[in-house]
């Protein structure tokens, strides 16, 4: 394979990449969507944290997925997700880690 074929694979494979790990919160929906009702499952260890139920994009649509128990990290705090205003419309900005 030559230098310049390498390069196009590379530089194809790193678009790829990127493309896939476009986060939703760059899309804008109508109107905030309502988290779906569900129990909450026992805490498995005394320390662990709830990571509260997270909305992602998948199909030309908003899906949520159910929080979950996990284990705390070092020197951070969960932050939940967190609809916000743009422009007439609404976008999910999922939450994260926070040290």
């Amino acid at each position: 394979m030559n230098m310049k074929k390498i390069i196009q694979v590379i530089a194809l494979f790193s678009l790829s990449f990127m493309l896939s790990r476009c986060e939703p919160s760059s899309v804008t929906v109508g109107a905030r969507l309502d988290a779906p009702y569900y129990e909450r499952p026992v805490q498995p260890y005394p320390n662990y944290v709830w990571i509260d139920g997270d909305w992602y994009w998948q199909n030309g649509h908003y899906v949520y997925r159910n929080g979950y128990w996990a284990a705390p990290r070092r020197n951070a705090h969960w932050q939940t997700g967190i609809w916000i205003q743009h422009g007439s419309g609404w976008r999910w900005q999922r939450g994260k880690w926070r040290h």
